[in-house]
């Protein structure tokens, strides 16, 4: 699977990220197209038959892996990105994915990094992950596990029931039987992430923005 994000328009540019300081261009980006590409790039991966579609974890590794595409990850953490380092996208708590998040990314690269995925059982063990799936299994820790990791620069995911208002970053979410996501911007900017203009233009809520709740 190949560049399932395409940043329209860009040639090569990097992207916005919207953060204090940065301005967020007014040009909108419609989901139908993202999520056409998603849809393009995981049917041939996963079936023969244009009937059928993939299913919502196959989805949910996609979204995973381009969501670094639209990330700046901060600099100032105790386990910076440096060139040559693998990008890690873990799983904390019981692995839902099996092994499709692993044949999602394989061979794949962000940045020239290339992408490893690894399930870890406890956030002593999330200090290098870039990105965080925060498991369903871990719903009942998640008021002790989101400030334990809130410093340590991992972009935060998870399909828990209200997790981007609990103060995680980013939340799937199913709508009209498509996975799509929400973001909490404030959570995002607490940990000196930054997130591209681009995706939260798609996001169906952004929770914090200026002016209010999307």
């Amino acid at each position: 699977m190949r560049n399932v994000f395409q940043r329209p328009g860009t040639k090569g540019r990097a992207s916005p990220i919207a953060g204090d300081g940065m301005r967020i261009p007014q040009r909108p980006v419609p989901w139908l197209r993202v999520f056409a590409f998603i849809s393009c790039a995981l049917l041939p991966a996963y079936s023969q038959s244009k009937r059928d579609r993939p299913t919502d974890l196959q989805v949910e590794a996609a979204y995973l892996f381009n969501f670094g595409k639209f990330v700046r990850w901060p600099s100032n953490t105790d386990t910076p990105v440096a060139a040559g380092d693998s990008l890690e996208i873990c799983v904390l708590g019981k692995d839902p994915f099996g092994s499709v998040l692993k044949s999602t990314i394989r061979g794949e690269t962000i940045e020239g990094r290339p992408v490893v995925a690894r399930t870890v059982l406890t956030v002593q063990e999330t200090e290098s992950c870039r990105i965080l799936f925060v498991s369903s299994s871990e719903e009942g820790r998640l008021t002790a596990i989101l400030p334990a990791i809130r410093h340590q620069g991992a972009l935060t995911v998870s399909n828990i029931p209200h997790f981007a208002e609990r103060g995680g970053m980013i939340e799937f979410v199913n709508l009209d039987d498509r996975i799509r996501f929400a973001v909490n911007i404030s959570s995002v900017r607490e940990a000196g992430i930054g997130l591209s203009s681009e995706l939260l233009k798609v996001a169906t809520k952004v929770i914090g923005q200026s002016g209010g709740t999307k």
